[in-house]
């Protein structure tokens, strides 16, 4: 005879439930399904290859979750029967034992509602696992409700990454547009001539300087202790100002594309924002070992998730101080070498950045994003799961500093380091590769149709061109990044040298 229980399966359970919720499953499914595809189609039509592989990357992402939850779906019942001593089971708590009712203590591992009782609860733990481990006097090592809740966990953690990931690159976005406006005054001002005036040149001087005096006026130069402290404090109220700007263009034009001082360097940085957006939006293995540590070291009375949630917030203020005093470094280093009358360049170098490798920063700020994304997904989990009384949730008092934390990083990461970052990186020794690679190719795809187009028996074939292209366009790749250098190519018996890089029009 069947038992109470067996009402509840499939066997007897109306289609009519069965298929009008497989109906709103595979609809929601298609619904977002077709959101990322059309997404990815905008994207691409608008020529924004950048954010298309940051989709993509994000989309593998998602698929590893969805996997993580598939194998939890699939192994639920062998995990299940998986019994293990009940010594095991009193060590390493994420609540205190007195906390569960007194015949739960076979079935901790079934769930912490702390407000229902044992007798009252249902949902899974009259499974066939949780039976086989009680005749043989131990307990299961995960109950087929604890795995439903690592489910629920899994989902949360995908939304919350996802919408973090988007809220990063809109407030991001939005603070490097706002340069737009410094971008555009700075090439209208520019020469149209090479020969400058002497009230041209007397403005131009007095630009830099004014960079200068902003960073080395009074004690700042003489103490290094007051130089980090207000390089500390900058990060908060200006973290770039026009000044800074304006500079950082001029070194970073001066090093890599003398010859193109109207170079769209406003442009530019958007590319390498959207470039960088695609290590931000992946997980990488070590992020997941993480995970696994947090929730090793969650145990009742060490208060691993009220110290942790610190622990974003102390390295993004370090990452946003080491970006402000660079700038410091860069201006102090130009007040030191012009004379009267020259100009004080900014000199662009690997050597300010930690272990000379800016590409450091990006990644402790994509721990810093992740890490506080994983801390508020666990938040709602706790809420969603277990409520907001739970053992697991602590007191009040540590509640409240974790959530404003987590906000200011958010907000702080996004719209002030992550921007700091984008132009302060671009004062090492090397352009970013990705960022013109596909200027490049249509670049030469440009210069071939034009010469098919004169069709002169002196021009030269167009499988010559691209030969004699890519003998003489010399670059020097390291690390993922590219420096351009001087191109020489010789096309109707003539010689002409190229020293800028791919416009960004």
């Amino acid at each position: 005879m069947a038992g109470p229980e067996s009402h509840e399966s499939l066997e007897y359970t109306p289609t009519w439930v069965v298929a009008a919720v497989c109906t709103i499953i595979v609809v929601i499914s298609l619904l977002v399904e077709r959101f990322l595809h059309y997404l990815g189609k905008f994207l691409k039509h608008n020529q924004q290859d950048a954010l298309y592989k940051a989709l993509q990357k994000l989309k593998e992402e998602l698929m590893l979750l969805g996997f993580i939850s598939l194998l939890l779906t699939v192994f639920q019942r062998t995990i299940s029967r998986i019994c293990v001593s009940r010594r095991l089971f009193h060590h390493m708590l994420p609540c205190k034992e007195n906390s569960f009712p007194s015949n739960q203590e076979v079935h901790r591992a079934k769930g912490l509602k702390l407000q229902l009782t044992w007798n009252n609860r249902k949902l899974l733990s009259e499974d066939e696992g949780s039976d086989i481990c009680m005749r043989q006097g131990k307990v299961p090592l995960l109950t087929l409700e604890a795995l439903h809740q690592l489910h629920i966990f899994i989902f949360v953690l995908a939304v919350v990454h996802v919408v973090f990931c988007a809220t990063t690159m809109v407030l991001g976005g939005a603070k490097i547009r706002k340069w737009k406006l410094w971008e555009n005054d700075i090439r209208k001002g520019l020469p149209k001539k090479e020969t400058l005036s002497a009230e041209e040149l007397s403005t131009h001087v007095q630009q830099h300087r004014e960079f200068v005096m902003e960073h080395t006026a009074g004690l700042q130069q003489r103490s290094v202790v007051l130089n980090w402290i207000m390089s500390f404090l900058k990060q908060f109220y200006a973290s770039v100002t026009k000044s800074d700007y304006r500079a950082l263009r001029s070194g970073f034009i001066m090093r890599h594309c003398s010859s193109n001082p109207d170079f769209d360097f406003h442009k530019y940085m958007l590319r390498t924002l959207e470039d960088d957006f695609k290590i931000v939006v992946g997980i990488r293995w070590y992020l997941w070992l993480f995970v696994v540590l947090f929730l090793l070291l969650n145990v009742n009375g060490w208060h691993t998730f009220f110290w942790l949630s610190f622990l974003p917030l102390v390295l993004l203020l370090a990452v946003g101080t080491k970006l402000e005093h660079i700038i410091t470094c860069l201006a102090q280093e130009a007040a030191e070498k012009p004379t009267d009358g020259q100009v004080p360049e900014v000199k662009p170098s690997d050597h300010h950045f930690w272990f000379n490798q800016p590409g450091i920063l990006l990644y402790l700020i994509h721990f810093i994003l992740f890490q506080n994304a994983f801390e508020l997904a666990y938040f709602f989990w706790i809420i969603s799961t277990y409520g907001f009384y739970s053992c697991i949730m602590e007191k009040v008092g540590y509640i409240v500093p974790r959530l404003l934390v987590g906000v200011i990083i958010q907000v702080l990461c996004s719209y002030s380091t992550l921007p700091l970052y984008t132009i302060v990186t671009q004062m090492g020794d090397m352009f970013k590769q990705a960022i013109f690679d596909e200027q490049l190719r249509s670049t030469l795809h440009g210069w071939a149709e034009t010469i098919r187009k004169r069709k002169k028996p002196k021009t030269v074939g167009v499988s010559s061109f691209m030969k004699m292209i890519n003998s003489n366009s010399k670059t020097a790749v390291s690390g993922g990044r590219i420096q351009m250098q001087n191109t020489t190519s010789e096309a109707d018996g003539s010689s002409e040298v190229a020293e800028r890089p791919i416009a960004l029009e």
